[in-house]
C-alpha cells in the first residue's frame, strides 16, 4: 500500500471513531434533556421570581410600591396621602434657612425670597402640606412682620402656612452655623479637599442651638404625634432631642450634603455624638443609595448597633431608623415659569444687559460662591478651550452668578479672590478692545425669578460640583427650557448625575474633558438638543419635590400604622437597661404575627 493509501485508511479510521463518539456524547445528552425541562423550567421559574422579588423589594426599600412611577405627583397627591394614610397629622419643617426674609430698606421692609435649592424644594411641600414651618430669622426686618408669638402666615398673598422664627444670639450663629455647621461639618462631607475645623466652642453652641430647635418644634406641637421633618447638617442633634420629648412623634431627617466615607468621617471629634443624634429618626434620607451606605458603615464603625442591609434599617438603643435613599427634586411645573417671558424675550434681556452680541454662545453657571461648586475648574476648561481652539475666543461668553455666601470665612473669602483674580486673567488675555469679555462674573444675590430667566437664555449650563448631595440647578435648568433648547454639562461628582443621564456628563478635575464638553455643546444640532433635553425633562416631571415627599410620607405612614399595631398587639420595646436593648422593627414584625 502507497504511503497515500495509508494516510487515507488513518483518516477514514479517525473520522469513524469521532463519529461514533459524537453518537455517544448525543445518546447520553438526549437522555439527560429528556429530565432537564422540568428542573430548568423550575430553575428558571425561580430566577425570575427572585428578580421580580429583588424588584419589589427594592421599591418597597423606598417607600414606593411597583407602580409609583405611574402616579402622576402633584400637591393634591401629598395632601390625599396625608388624608388618607396620616389623618389630622400635623407636618412640621424644621431648616436653619427661612423661605421668607424681611429686611429694612429704604425706611421700609423689603420682602426676599432666597434663591435656595432647599427652599425651593421644600416650600411646594410646606404649602401642600398646611404646616408649620420652624427657622431662625436672620433678616434685618424678621422681628417686625411677626406676631407676639414669632409666627407668620405666608406665602404673604396667598397664605398656606405658618413660619415660626428662632432667634439666636450672634455668638450663637457664629459658633452654631459659620463654625461648626460651615467651618466642620461641611467640608468634611465634601470632599473638595478643605481642611475641617473643630473647636470645642462651635461644638457647644452647636449643641445649645438644637436645643433651642428642639424647644421651639415641641411648642409648635399641637399633640405628641407630629410628623416633623428635619432639614440638614444643621440639625444632627436634633432628632434625638425631639425624641426625647415626643416619644411617639415620627421625625424625618433628611441629610442633604454628602455623607463621607466612615474613615473621613472619623476625623470628627464628636462623631459618636452626632450619629446617636442621628439615630433619634423614624428615617433618614439621603439623595443617593451611596451616600446613604456610607451613614451605615459609620454607624457599624463607632457604634454598638444591629445593622440589617437587606432591609436598609439601624437598630440602636431600642428604637429602630430606617436608612433609605430619597432622590431630591423641584417643583413641577415650576410656578412662576408661567409668569416668565418668552426664551427669545429672555435671551433678547440678558444679553441687553451685559452688552452681548447676537451671534455670541451664552454659557452659565450659577450658584452660591463656594468651593464646592467648581467654579474655578470653569475657569481651567475655558482657558483649555481657547487654548486648543482660539477660533472660538470672541464667540463664546461664561456668565458666572455667584451669590456671596458666608463671606466672613477665610476660604470663603480666599476663593473670591481666586474667582475675580482668573476671571481678570482670562479678561485681559482673551478679551479685545471691542469690549468682549470672555468671562462676566456677577458676585450678586439674584430671585428665583431672576434665575430662571438666565436659564431660559442660555445655550449651555454647566453644573461642574467637585461632590454634591444633588444639586437642584441642573434640574431647575431642564424645567426651564420648555423649548427643549440647551445643553447640560453635569459632574459625575453630583447626584443628579444618576438621573439626568442625556446630559453631558464630565470630570471636573480634568479640564481637557470639560474643554471637548464645551466643543461638543457648542456645536451641538438643534435636533440632538431636543433629543437630550426631552427626556430629562420626563424624568423632573415624573420625579418632582412630590414625589419625594410623597415616599417619606409614605413611609411615614407605614411606620406609624405599625407602632399602632405594636400598641394595640402589646409588643412594645425592651428597655434600654436590659442585656440586649436593640430590637429590630422586624423582630417585632415577627412577634407581632406570632
Amino acid at each position: 500500500m502507497t504511503n497515500y493509501g495509508v494516510e487515507m485508511l488513518w483518516i477514514v479510521i479517525l473520522a469513524s471513531l469521532g463519529l461514533s463518539a459524537l453518537a455517544v456524547l448525543f445518546s447520553i445528552s438526549r437522555r439527560r434533556d429528556s429530565r432537564a425541562p422540568a428542573v430548568a423550567r423550575a430553575a428558571g421559574e425561580d430566577v425570575a421570581a427572585e428578580a421580580a422579588r429583588k424588584v419589589m423589594r427594592e421599591f418597597e426599600k423606598n417607600g414606593q410600591s411597583a407602580d409609583a412611577a405611574l402616579v402622576t405627583w402633584s400637591p393634591e397627591t401629598l395632601r390625599k396621602i396625608l388624608a388618607d394614610d396620616l389623618p389630622d397629622a400635623q407636618v412640621i419643617v424644621v431648616s436653619n434657612r427661612e423661605p421668607y426674609i424681611h429686611n429694612v430698606k429704604d425706611d421700609g421692609v423689603e420682602l426676599v425670597v432666597p434663591a435656595s435649592g432647599l427652599v425651593s424644594a421644600l416650600e411646594p411641600i410646606t404649602r401642600a402640606c398646611g404646616g408649620t414651618w420652624i427657622a431662625y430669622g436672620g433678616g434685618s426686618a424678621d422681628r417686625l412682620t411677626v406676631d407676639e408669638n414669632d409666627r407668620l402666615p405666608v406665602p404673604p398673598d396667598h397664605p398656606a402656612y405658618t413660619l415660626r422664627r428662632v432667634w439666636l444670639s450672634e455668638e450663637e450663629y457664629q459658633g452654631y452655623y459659620l463654625g461648626f455647621a460651615n467651618e466642620g461639618l461641611w467640608p468634611l462631607c465634601h470632599i473638595a479637599f478643605t481642611r475641617p475645623i473643630f473647636r470645642a466652642s462651635d461644638w457647644e453652641a452647636y449643641e445649645a442651638v438644637n436645643r433651642k430647635f428642639a424647644d421651639t418644634v415641641v411648642a409648635e406641637a399641637r399633640n405628641e404625634r407630629p410628623i416633623v421633618l428635619v432639614q440638614d447638617y444643621h440639625f444632627a442633634l436634633l432628632p434625638r432631642m425631639i425624641r426625647e420629648r415626643l416619644p411617639e412623634a415620627i421625625v424625618i431627617t433628611f441629610w442633604h450634603i454628602p455623607w463621607p466615607n466612615s474613615e473621613v468621617f472619623s476625623i470628627c471629634p464628636w462623631r459618636e455624638r452626632i450619629l446617636e443624634g442621628l439615630l433619634g429618626s423614624s428615617i433618614i434620607g439621603f439623595h443617593t443609595q451611596f451616600h446613604a451606605n456610607n451613614f451605615t458603615e459609620s454607624v457599624d464603625r463607632f457604634l454598638e448597633s444591629r445593622i440589617e442591609r437587606a432591609d436598609a434599617a439601624i437598630s440602636y438603643g431600642g428604637q429602630t431608623t430606617l436608612v433609605h435613599a430619597y432622590p431630591i427634586s423641584i417643583e413641577w411645573p415650576a410656578e412662576l415659569l408661567a409668569k416668565l417671558p418668552t426664551v427669545e424675550e429672555c435671551r433678547t434681556r440678558l444679553r441687553d444687559r451685559f452688552g452681548l452680541k447676537a451671534d455670541v454662545k451664552l454659557c452659565i453657571g450659577v450658584e452660591r460662591l463656594d468651593y464646592t461648586k467648581g467654579i474655578l475648574d470653569r475657569f481651567q476648561a475655558l482657558d483649555e478651550l481657547f487654548t486648543r481652539h482660539p477660533e472660538l475666543i470672541g464667540r463664546l461668553v461664561f456668565l458666572q452668578i455667584a451669590a456671596p455666601s458666608r463671606g466672613t470665612l477665610p476660604a470663603y473669602q480666599q476663593l473670591h479672590d481666586e474667582c475675580m483674580r482668573y476671571a481678570g486673567d482670562l479678561n485681559e488675555r482673551y478679551g479685545s478692545s471691542d469690549g468682549y469679555k470672555p468671562v462676566i462674573m456677577v458676585a450678586e444675590h439674584h430671585s428665583q425669578e431672576q434665575v430662571y430667566e438666565i436659564y431660559r437664555a442660555a445655550d449651555i449650563c454647566m453644573v461642574t460640583s467637585l461632590h454634591d448631595g444633588m444639586n437642584l440647578v441642573a434640574k431647575e435648568f431642564v424645567a426651564a427650557r420648555d423649548d427643549e433648547q440647551g445643553v447640560l454639562l453635569l459632574s459625575t461628582f453630583a447626584g443628579a448625575s444618576r438621573e439626568l443621564l442625556e446630559a453631558l456628563i464630565v470630570n471636573p478635575y480634568d479640564a481637557a474633558m470639560m474643554s471637548d464638553a464645551l466643543l461638543q455643546a457648542l456645536t451641538m444640532s438643534p435636533d440632538e438638543q431636543r433629543e437630550r433635553m426631552r427626556p430629562m425633562r420626563e424624568m423632573v416631571r415624573d420625579n418632582n419635590v412630590y414625589r419625594w415627599a410623597g415616599s417619606m410620607l409614605l413611609d411615614a405612614a407605614r411606620l406609624r400604622k405599625r407602632s399602632d399595631l405594636d400598641r394595640a398587639t402589646g409588643v412594645t420595646e425592651r428597655p434600654a437597661n436590659t442585656d440586649s436593648n436593640i430590637v429590630s422593627i422586624f423582630d417585632r414584625m415577627r412577634r407581632v404575627a406570632s
